[in-house]
């Protein structure tokens, strides 16, 4: 027999949702066959067999999230013997047959509450812990009947709301008993006054859990500070007009987000220390400018990055952007494509929003949020003048950005954004 393992994706991935089976028991695969897609929190990825056999057991159905690294989710026979695929991918089994002999001493005093671990941890699969709080269910009263009396699906599963075990504590004292930097309390919608079957309740996917948990680890932890600034865009608009008129037989198309990505690249080589990431270990100052592109893609948003941007040319931007922004929206972008950059641009113009402020999207040092360009009433010398404005607000972490940096690095872009011709100076 041969496991199927739940495979690392990426580097920092624990755990995925396995979305579909191209395969049912029975089939015979190949080594290298697609078998199963795993959606990650923010791409969809294929896993191949290992080897050739017959699919025995599928361990994990299609639909279960939180199914962690290295957990068998199939298993094959007539393939490869196991030894070497048990050296290659130690698992980290569910505690089943082979963990119930070696019991540890800890837990004989806590038969009475088989479903709670040392130091009083509830034992609860991924999957159980998401329908129980989507249903507004308290773990701890509920009985486990999974090994070691973790709870299980099936236990959740039909399970009705009960009182919560906690109403009596006084609003006003849950602040006070928390820890300085604690998350608050997660309440269910019930919990908070909006009575069940008044709403429709849409699952979280892999990439909204981690949009929410990064975006308030960030806010809450990060010392953000916004710097804005207005920009005459007319000169930039007249370039992209003759870029792309001299692109046109090649089929590019410039936009203004390229250019700014460009000048931001510019700005970044010519101000170096706005170039920079915050560490426990030191600021790390960055050798190139790798631009990350906000994509609003369904279910949530996804950075893809442009590596070495300084050194890329317009055409070349445009197409990079194109092909990362088309394959971010069908979730094809690999790891690689999407993790690091030094530096983040959000552009929400194109939806008519004059001005606004972005989180920022750690390790970087700052991130650009470019408004639409409009046209209004300029002071040129002591005369009134029509220009096409765009306001830009620069949000930067202050452990690595401070203001007078910002400062001088907003207006190494703005003298970019007016003067294209700035860029290759």
């Amino acid at each position: 027999m041969t496991d199927i393992l739940m495979p690392a994706l990426s580097p920092t991935m624990e755990e995925g949702a396995l979305s579909k089976w191209l395969v049912k028991e029975g089939d015979t695969v190949s080594a290298g066959d697609v078998v199963a897609e795993i959606e990650t929190d923010k791409a969809t990825m294929e896993v191949e067999a290992v080897d050739e056999g017959v699919v025995e057991a599928i361990l994990v159905p299609a639909g279960t999230e939180g199914v962690k690294v290295n957990t068998p989710i199939a298993r094959l026979s007539g393939g490869a013997s196991e030894a070497p695929r048990a050296e290659a991918a130690p698992a980290r089994p569910e505690p089943a047959k082979s963990a119930a002999p070696p019991a540890k001493p800890a837990s004989r005093p806590q038969q009475a509450a088989p479903q709670r671990a040392e130091g009083g941890r509830i034992l609860a699969s991924p999957l159980a812990r998401r329908i129980a709080e989507q249903k507004g269910l308290d773990l701890s009263a509920i009985e486990g009947s999974g090994p070691h009396g973790r709870i299980i699906e099936r236990d959740v599963k039909d399970a009705k709301p009960g009182p919560s075990p906690r109403p009596a504590a006084s609003p006003a004292s849950a602040p006070a008993e928390r820890p300085r930097g604690e998350s608050r309390p997660v309440q269910s919608l019930q919990q908070m006054g909006i009575a069940e079957g008044t709403y429709d309740l849409i699952p979280l996917d892999g990439m909204r859990k981690t949009v929410a948990r990064r975006m308030t680890d960030s806010f809450r932890d990060v010392p953000h500070f916004p710097l804005s600034v207005d920009i005459e865009i007319d000169r930039l608009l007249e370039a992209r007009a003759r870029i792309n008129a001299m692109l046109e037989k090649s089929g590019v198309k410039v936009s203004v987000n390229d250019i700014i990505l460009k000048a931001c690249a510019v700005a970044l080589m010519k101000v170096p220390e706005a170039n920079a990431s915050y560490s426990p270990e030191g600021i790390a100052m960055h050798h190139h400018a790798d631009i990350a592109m906000a994509v609003a893609v369904e279910g949530g948003l996804i950075t893809p990055i442009v590596r070495r941007c300084e050194q890329k040319g317009l055409a070349q931007i445009a197409q990079e952007t194109k092909d990362l922004a088309e394959r971010a929206r069908t979730r094809k972008l690999k790891p690689e494509e999407y993790q690091g950059g030094t530096f983040s641009v959000s552009n929400l113009g194109m939806f008519g929003i004059k001005s606004f402020g972005s989180i920022i999207n750690e390790p970087q040092g700052a991130i650009l949020s470019v408004g639409a360009g409009v046209k209004q009433p300029v002071v040129r010398g002591d005369e009134l003048a029509i220009a096409t404005v765009m306001s830009v607000t620069m949000t930067c972490d202050h452990r690595v950005v401070d203001g007078a940096t910002g400062a001088r690095w907003l207006e190494a872009f703005k003298t970019i954004v007016e003067e294209p011709l700035a860029m290759v100076v």
